[in-house]
């Protein structure tokens, strides 16, 4: 058989990985399948900037002289239907069928739709890809010229960098958010609170434990009803709940999936020459356990990995993950997990522009918060990927020298 990487998904795991393979001197053929009409495009402005800035086309990562520079055949707008690990082959919804010596399934994820929503309603959204961002953008701007509310449904990254938007644009926005906190998948309790009284006295309106039970549209208006009798209208509802990883191709192939395509530190999974990166991938740690991150850095590492693991090199992606959003003129970065923490620190005051959170597992560090403190999070970084850390009572000491820790 020819030597033929196909990659199915043209995000950034499938780039990375597709451009990994030529740095690392692959000559074969590769194939990038994108599902969208657009080459490959940063995601992370989509939920701000390119909000209110709509300058979509400048998103683009890599043009078509690239692809065809580097070799790389790019083919959007192209559908997969099935993978076949017995044929090796890829089978798209146009009939057509490709024979591959390695697959790349770097398929991403979907958002998570509220229980009955129609995916063409015109008020109500979700947001995931370049397509949605613009229609979001396109009826903030119609909000904005009828001083409509807008409502978002999710109170995680995504649904709060769209209410800091919606609010710069000075509309009225509330956030519904169904668990006891902002950020619950991330956030500690008092990131938590202090992000929504930062929201809150730029004028978001923040409602917590708010159980949505139904949405509708008429008249160009969305109807939002709660749990408690509550009923809201809004020129747009933005619904931000998650999203599921996209990985139905692997689970009907009997490839071994649980919350996301099982692989290990090298992207293999359960099936020979099949290999998984970025938000789609859930990397196993062998004791049973399974994690699944959604982020740039995970996709970029990942797809490096999977590619290298596909020419037979073992270089593991263990790097310290980290995250961050923007929302007004708030950046968080956030280093590390925050699994099973019991003791969180705050170094400095949180009523201040920068601050950081030292969050501990017992006497373990398992991440830092940090706030407009871009070095103390670089140095975050560090010290979780070396474990060397403060203790909690050091972390809390404003005049403690953390540098020096780290050179000690």
């Amino acid at each position: 058989m020819e030597n033929h990487i196909v990659i199915v998904g043209a995000g950034q795991a499938g780039l990375q990985a597709a451009e990994t393979l030529r740095a690392e001197k692959y000559s074969g053929l590769i194939t990038l399948l994108g599902d969208e009409p657009h080459s490959p495009y940063h995601r992370p402005p989509l939920s701000k900037d390119a909000l209110k800035e709509k300058h979509f086309d400048s998103l683009t990562m890599r043009g078509p002289n690239v692809f065809e520079r580097r070799k790389i055949t790019m083919r959007t707008g192209c559908r997969v239907s099935a993978i076949h690990p017995n044929r090796q082959t890829v089978e798209l919804e146009n009939g057509e069928s490709l024979s591959y010596s390695g697959l790349l399934l770097a398929t991403g994820a979907s958002p998570h739709l509220f229980p009955g929503q129609e995916p063409n309603a015109k008020t109500i959204h979700v947001l995931r890809s370049r397509g949605h961002s613009e229609a979001v953008a396109e009826r903030l701007s119609l909000c904005q010229a009828r001083q409509e509310p807008v409502v978002v449904i999710g109170g995680g990254f995504i649904g709060l960098e769209v209410a800091a938007v919606a609010r710069e644009m000075g509309l009225e926005v509330t956030v519904l958010e169904a668990g006891n906190q902002l950020m619950g998948r991330v956030a500690t309790p008092v990131l938590a609170k202090t992000f929504q009284q930062r929201h809150e006295s730029r004028g978001v309106r923040i409602a917590l434990n708010a159980r949505v039970t139904h949405l509708s549209e008429a008249d160009d208006r969305a109807t939002i009803e709660l749990a408690d009798g509550q009923r809201l209208t809004a020129g747009l509802v933005v619904v931000a709940i998650g999203v599921a990883p996209n990985d139905t191709l692997a689970q009907e192939a009997g490839i071994v999936c649980n919350n996301g395509i099982v692989v290990d530190a090298y992207g293999r999974t359960s099936a020979p020459h099949v290999f998984a990166a970025g938000d789609c991938a859930a990397r196993s740690n062998g004791n049973g356990h399974f994690l699944r991150l959604e982020s740039i850095q995970n996709a970029i590492e990942q797809g490096k990995a999977a590619a290298r693991s596909i020419l037979g090199q073992s270089r593991p992606f263990h790097d310290t993950p980290y995250f961050w959003s923007d929302q007004f003129d708030m950046k968080l970065q956030i280093a590390g997990v925050a699994h099973a923490v019991t003791t969180s620190v705050v170094r400095g005051n949180t009523c201040d522009a920068a601050f950081s959170i030292y969050n501990y597992a017992d006497e373990r560090l398992v991440s830092v918060d940090t706030l407009n403190a871009p070095k103390e999070h670089i140095m975050a970084r560090k010290m979780l990927s070396q474990e060397v850390w403060p203790t909690p009572e050091q972390a809390g000491d404003p005049e403690f020298d953390l540098a020096a820790l780290m050179e000690s």
